[in-house]
């Protein structure tokens, strides 16, 4: 796994208003591979886990992920 590179501090805080309302949108990552997925996803929680940053999010199907954010390239929410 890639050494963590934190992102930026209004990044971040985009993402912790999108988990307080629980927004649903498309959310782009890479996994640990490099391969790109696409899914829609509800933003649930931001988790700290050895100075790494995570978001914790939902599919349709209740299914929960788990993304490193420096690894996600779509923009969270901003409405």
């Amino acid at each position: 796994m890639s050494e963590y590179k934190p992102i930026q501090c209004e990044l971040h805080d985009g993402y912790e208003l999108a988990c307080m309302r629980k927004l649903i949108a498309e959310v782009i990552w890479r996994d640990d591979s490099g391969h790109i997925h696409r899914e829609k996803l509800r933003y649930l929680d931001i988790e700290i886990h050895r100075g790494e940053e995570f978001l914790i999010a939902d599919n349709r199907e209740g299914q929960q992920r788990r993304l490193r954010l420096d690894r996600i390239e779509s923009m969270p929410p901003s409405r």
